[in-house]
């Protein structure tokens, strides 16, 4: 099968995979990987080729990609139990000051979920916002939405949050270079501006027309620990430096060791450590000497193993996603995409954006978008004008612009913040519905304003 035949059973095979994970509720994993076996054969693979092709998608994903996901997730859990990520957050509170519940939950929210999960971070710092509205008295659904918006941008934008790092190895396997994760992460950050923007005017607006349980009755009798005895809670928190270490040590490492190449002078054991996978490990290094620094070692081993279990639906989810591109380019179709890739072309950024958004929203998980997406697009990247190093780390943002549009009923993360935001579900909608499609509207923009300037 070939040409427009192909294209059409693509598009089929697309959709039976979002409904037999959202309706039929079969694992991601199973649903990606029945959809490449079939697909390989309607396609017309060899039977005898398909196997191969199948194991090298697998292979290839975990090679790539298998031990930074996990190192990027271990240095999350450490930053969350160790009290280092609420210590990030007492510094944003200070900068931004108690009396801006709004901008502080913002700021906070993205700077966490750089390495935490959104769905933890939420639950780590909802406390702190619950503490900020009870001082401040302000609007708890602007507090709520403001935090929300803040996680998962950085979630669906930044590494070493797995979706991004994997989205990113799939896409520069495709264009046949080493990853660079310092591009893709400075992106991240360059098209965060407008959408953060764009969420702290949302979270002001919506607070004054939603309210949440605690909004209506202040006086509910629950007990809210004040922001001081929150952070009393945890005992003596890290040091900023210790705090802050895991995350910015390894942009470090990694920003010199590509400023040393730019500049024709690489040090071989600045290259060496600037090697994503090892700059992260230096992380996870330090994240382990915050452990020791909280006399709490005698805890890795459980919060590695916890990381473990996190971490490992998420591998075979990426690998599934990886065996999808690499069925897809064993196929005729990268060949008549490259014949007609005038069209795709005039596209840009946007043909990822509304791929990534579709399956999005209609599956739910934004890991499942970013990694499928880059899979399905990785074959293509060179013939729709997107096959150099920065377009390539810029395509990851695209991705994730349409991986966060739109959160509803079928996303975990939509009631995590429903229900930590105390909102009925109809509000719910209201806010965290409508909230991430009009942040995903503004990343998209960010991200063509920035495709402008380096096509």
């Amino acid at each position: 099968m070939s040409g427009i035949p192909l294209i059409i059973a693509f598009v089929i095979a697309v959709i039976l995979m979002i409904v037999a994970i959202s309706k039929l509720k079969i694992h991601p994993f199973l649903s990606i990987m029945t959809i490449s076996l079939l697909f390989g054969i309607i396609a017309g693979i060899p039977l005898t080729d398909i196997p191969g092709v199948i194991g090298t998608g697998f292979s290839n994903t975990f090679k790539s990609i298998g031990i930074v996901i996990i190192l990027g997730a271990l240095i999350g859990t450490l930053l969350e139990k160790t009290g280092a990520a609420l210590k990030m957050a007492d510094c944003v509170v200070r900068v931004v000051g108690k009396k801006n519940p709004e901008l502080a939950m913002l700021i906070m929210g993205w700077i966490v979920s750089i390495p935490v999960f959104c769905d933890s971070g939420f639950v780590v710092l909802n406390p702190i916002r619950k503490a900020l509205v009870k001082r401040t008295m302000k609007s708890s659904v602007a507090s709520t939405i403001a935090l929300s918006m803040g996680l998962y941008i950085a979630h669906c934008f930044i590494p070493p949050t797995p979706g991004p790092i994997a989205a990113a190895n799939t896409l520069y396997e495709g264009i046949g270079q080493e990853t660079n994760l310092l591009l893709v992460m400075g992106f991240g950050a360059l098209c965060s501006i407008l959408p953060l923007i764009a969420s702290y005017f949302f979270a002001i607006i919506i607070g004054k027309k939603v309210k949440a349980a605690d909004d209506v009755d202040n006086n509910s009798g629950e007990v809210v620990q004040t922001y001081e005895e929150l952070v009393a809670s945890y005992g003596k928190l890290p040091s900023t430096f210790l705090s802050f270490a895991p995350i910015i040590i390894p942009i470090l490492l990694m920003g010199l060791s590509s400023a040393l190449a730019m500049a024709g002078k690489p040090i071989a054991i600045i290259t060496f450590l600037g090697t994503p996978i090892i700059a992260i490990a230096v992380g996870v290094i330090f994240g382990i000497i915050l452990l020791g620094s909280q006399k709490k070692l005698k805890d890795l081993y459980e919060i590695t193993n916890e990381t473990l279990k996190v971490s490992g639906p998420i591998l075979f989810i990426t690998a599934a996603g990886g065996v999808l591109g690499t069925v897809i380019a064993s196929t005729s179709m990268v060949g008549f995409i490259k014949e007609n890739s005038a069209t795709l072309a005039t596209l840009g950024v946007f043909f990822p954006f509304l791929l990534s958004a579709i399956l999005k929203t209609a599956q739910g998980s934004s890991t499942v978008a970013l990694t499928t997406t880059a899979g399905i697009i990785a074959p293509m990247l060179a013939t729709i004008g997107l096959g150099t190093s920065p377009l390539a780390a810029l395509t990851v943002i695209a991705i994730g612009a349409g991986a966060m549009t739109v959160s509803h009923a079928n996303d975990s993360y939509f009631w995590v913040v429903t229900n930590f935001g105390e909102m009925k579900v109809e509000d719910g909608y209201k806010t965290q519905t409508l909230g991430t499609l009009i942040v995903g509207i503004a990343s998209i923009i960010n991200v063509y304003l920035v495709y402008l300037f380096i096509r």
